[in-house]
């Protein structure tokens, strides 16, 4: 029963992969998950978990492919580029030329002052002293987010 009736409500709902107002004006995504808090709608704290947890892999995967060499930096450099990559995009953190190539050259000092001398550090500040510390450290072994 559990199947057909998912083949129906994908027939009935429809697919959407981005977030839309549905004909009652109701924030939905995928198959017709309200996710609007004016009626009641959200995801479970688990659901955020799998979500997070696909995102990270997504970025790591990115990471790797597009940016040479960041699979042999330190944890605390990968740790750092990919959370600043979640926030930004990899386009975003490709934009970060002159930071790349310190941590290319592994002047972590420097490559976490060409980081703090951006858009991005002045817009999240708090944020951005906590990556750049990541980046300072260099490569100290990374401990864990507390």
């Amino acid at each position: 029963m559990q199947d057909a009736l998912i083949s129906d409500l994908k027939q009935e709902e429809g697919l959407k992969l981005v977030a839309y107002q549905d004909h009652l004006g109701f924030w939905t995504i995928g198959y017709g998950r309200l996710i609007d808090e004016r009626k009641g709608g959200g995801i479970s704290e688990a659901e955020a978990e799998y979500l997070l947890r696909n995102d990270v892999a997504k970025v790591t995967s990115e990471l790797a492919a597009r940016c040479e060499g960041w699979t042999d930096m330190p944890d605390n450099i990968r740790r750092a580029t990919a959370n600043m990559a979640f926030q930004l995009g990899i386009t975003g953190l490709l934009g970060f030329k002159k930071m790349w190539a310190a941590l290319r050259a592994k002047d972590w000092d420097e490559a976490a002052e060409h980081a703090l001398d951006s858009t991005w550090a002045r817009q999240t500040p708090n944020r951005a002293k906590r990556v750049t510390d990541l980046i300072r450290k260099g490569e100290a072994d990374p401990g864990v987010a507390g």
